[in-house]
């Protein structure tokens, strides 16, 4: 795991930044300084080989076991890890890119309850087109922001409109925003709205 911004014994805001498929915590971890908070410590995993899970997040959920399951080990256990340093969940940030985006969106999802924000760039939730999700769990008004292409290779608009939908449907705050022709990255209509979501959790 790598570490940047400010001491998790120091920070007021704690973001947990999953990398995709292909790349590792230092790629992700180099969006940080584009968010100017001081505030936050930015922690970011790495999974074995880069990849979290083996096949596409829309082959079905036993195809990429067991890394599904290891991958939301691996997040559970730095909410757990960051709420005993003292940052509680209501604080603690998790933002993913493409796979890591989906692996973030499952954790929300099985682990439901009041978070700073849920931040996915070009992810959705995991499963086979035509899954179905229960909607009983809670969000409590949690910031949920879903950016992704309408033309994305990987994701396809429709499971974005779908992880909207369910997030809602589970009390999240949720804001959708689908940019045409962008492609599989991360825009800066993307950072300024998780700089902002930061600027206000700091704030609080």
């Amino acid at each position: 795991m790598l570490h940047a911004g400010a001491a998790l014994a120091d920070a007021s805001i704690a973001m947990i930044m999953v990398h995709g498929r292909g790349a590792g915590p230092s790629d992700i971890l180099g969006l940080s300084a584009l968010f100017e908070n001081p505030a936050v410590a930015c922690l970011a995993p790495g999974a074995s080989g880069n990849t979290w899970y083996p096949n596409s997040f829309l082959s079905p959920r036993e195809r990429n076991q067991p890394g599904i399951s290891s991958g939301l080990g691996v997040i559970g256990a730095l909410v757990e890890g960051v709420e005993a340093a003292g940052v509680p969940r209501e604080r603690q940030v998790l933002l993913g890119f493409s796979q890591g985006a989906c692996l973030a969106s499952e954790f929300a999802y099985r682990n439901p309850g009041r978070f700073g924000g849920v931040v996915l760039y070009s992810g959705g939730l995991i499963g086979p087109l035509g899954s179905e999700w229960e909607t009983d769990g809670k969000m409590e008004d949690t910031p949920v922001f879903l950016g992704c292409s309408d033309v994305d290779a990987h994701i396809p608009v429709e499971r974005v409109h779908e992880t909207a939908e369910v997030f809602q449907a589970m009390g999240a705050a949720v804001t959708p925003r689908i940019y045409p022709g962008m492609g599989h990255l991360v825009n800066e209509d993307e950072i300024h709205f998780t700089r902002g979501l930061l600027k206000q959790l700091t704030s609080e």
